[in-house]
């Protein structure tokens, strides 16, 4: 099993951006049992979230797939999650795939937290080209604060303490025949740059996750004698 965890304390931390007034939501599912020739991709670009996303593949052989993609601007309203629903995310992806065929599968999946539109600068790129696949994987990302029009301060909390904000993360389950790769990096500028990368050929199982976060906490303000006998 391979794990990366990344928490930034609240001093480096980049402020969760405000939910906009107008929500926009965008739900996505497939279902396909079948064999032949077949391509499938997902974009989403949204600069209100700092969000860049996407996700293709396309192959020629026998292919079973059970995916959901759900995006939300208002991370607190995200539809179509079920259990998952008390999770305030701006972004969650799940699949579930069975792939066998002579020509490769192939796939790309890309996630970034944009840091000129707000986010953490966290981006995450994973590739694959195989023969055959047993897989199961999920994408979440956070940006927003789902809180930012509560009035309640005790609302406010409990919606605080559920939130992740900021996030971005897979986590992947894969036994195949082929290559498999990832690649994932955060940079902010003059501070901090951290990069992965993972790369395997042949018949081999990987178990993977991968979390880059941010607990955008405000700072706690102390006077200026403040622990000092003044």
């Amino acid at each position: 099993m391979l794990l990366l965890f990344l928490l930034l304390g609240p001093a480096n931390a980049t402020p969760a951006i405000t939910e906009p007034v107008q929500d926009g939501d965008f739900c996505n599912r497939l279902k396909v049992t079948g064999t032949g020739t077949f391509e499938v991709g997902v974009s989403v670009k949204d600069k209100q979230l700092a969000l860049e996303y996407y996700n293709v593949m396309y192959g020629d052989g026998d292919l079973e797939m059970n995916s959901g993609t759900v995006e939300a601007q208002r991370a607190a309203k995200l539809p179509g999650m079920g259990n998952g629903s008390a999770v305030p995310l701006n972004l969650w992806e799940d699949a579930s795939i069975t792939y066998s065929g002579k020509t490769p599968m192939v796939g790309m999946k890309y996630i970034h937290s944009n840091s000129f539109w707000g986010g953490i600068g966290a981006e995450v790129m994973e590739s694959f080209s195989v023969t055959e696949l047993e897989r199961h994987g999920s994408t979440y990302f956070a940006s927003t604060n789902p809180a930012s029009y509560m009035t309640d301060p005790g609302k406010i909390a409990q919606m605080l303490a559920t939130s992740p904000v900021h996030t971005v993360a897979i986590q992947t389950k894969n036994a195949f025949n082929g290559t498999w790769q990832t690649d994932a990096r955060m940079h902010k500028i003059f501070s901090k740059d951290v990069m992965v990368h993972e790369a395997f050929s042949g018949k081999f199982d990987v178990d993977k996750t991968l979390v880059f976060r941010e607990n955008p906490v405000a700072d706690k303000k102390q006077a200026g004698c403040e622990g000092i006998d003044c």
